[in-house]
């Protein structure tokens, strides 16, 4: 292929933008960031998990309470309506018996209601620490989580900036660079990372190479406008003063 020296030399500049927008990719994925913020989501879940897990016992705890303490409530009710029949002067000896029995009953059976409702109330202060800590964990957890994304989207938009900068700077470079030409450029970038790079030296920019001796004569022996190709790597090799050919 044939190009004119000075579109050959603008591979370079896009080679350089290029390898510039290589690492802004690179940086993109591979920001620490990326893996902080899952670590954090990941805490994130486990947290509400242990959060909802909590507030289930407590929820199952609250309906045991409201369900002893209706309980307790129908005996205490019952009771009462016994003092009253007691109290009313109307029951016979055996009616008497019979109520003063219940109500020794009722009393032995609401002792039992309220202990068995005490320790649903001391489990339930216990259950409900465990819930404000889970609370305060989960909070802790976003909080991380927040945090970490702020600085992901600080980086991302220093790189959305870079881009775009970048973009610009080759947006100028290619119309200067033969469509034939920049084709050949974008097939080696695209097999090999790297389009185009100076022979400096006798050595390739690209793999840092030294040339041999039978491909540096051939290279010498190539027309100005004659693009030449690193056979060891691939890429275009740019000539310039500094090849020392």
């Amino acid at each position: 292929m044939k190009a004119d020296p000075a579109a050959q030399r603008r591979l370079l500049d896009l080679a350089e933008v290029d390898a510039e927008l290589g690492r802004v990719h690179h940086r993109r994925t591979s920001m620490p960031e990326l893996a902080e913020i899952t670590a954090a989501e990941q805490a994130v879940r486990a947290r509400a998990d242990a959060r909802v897990g909590v507030q289930t016992q407590l929820d199952d705890l609250d309906r045991e309470v409201a369900r002893q303490e209706k309980e307790i409530d129908a005996v205490r009710a019952r009771e009462e309506r016994d003092r009253k029949l007691m109290a009313g002067g109307t029951l016979n000896s055996k009616a008497l018996t019979d109520v003063e029995h219940e109500l020794a009953t009722l009393k032995r059976r609401r002792s039992v209601l309220e202990d068995d409702l005490l320790e649903l109330m001391e489990r339930r202060e216990a259950i409900g620490m465990d819930a404000q800590h889970a609370g305060v964990a989960l909070a802790e957890a976003e909080q991380r989580l927040a945090e970490v994304t702020a600085r992901r989207d600080e980086n991302l938009a220093d790189l959305d900036t870079n881009q775009a900068r970048r973009d610009a700077e080759r947006a100028k470079v290619v119309p200067g660079i033969p469509p034939g030409l920049l084709a050949l450029y974008e097939r080696k970038r695209a097999a090999r990372g790297i389009g185009a790079a100076l022979l400096r030296a006798r050595r390739c920019g690209s793999c840092q190479l030294e040339i041999d001796r039978r491909e540096l004569s051939l290279i010498k022996e190539s027309p100005a406008d004659e693009v030449v190709e690193h056979e060891e790597c691939g890429v275009i090799l740019v000539r310039t003063a500094e090849s020392g050919v």
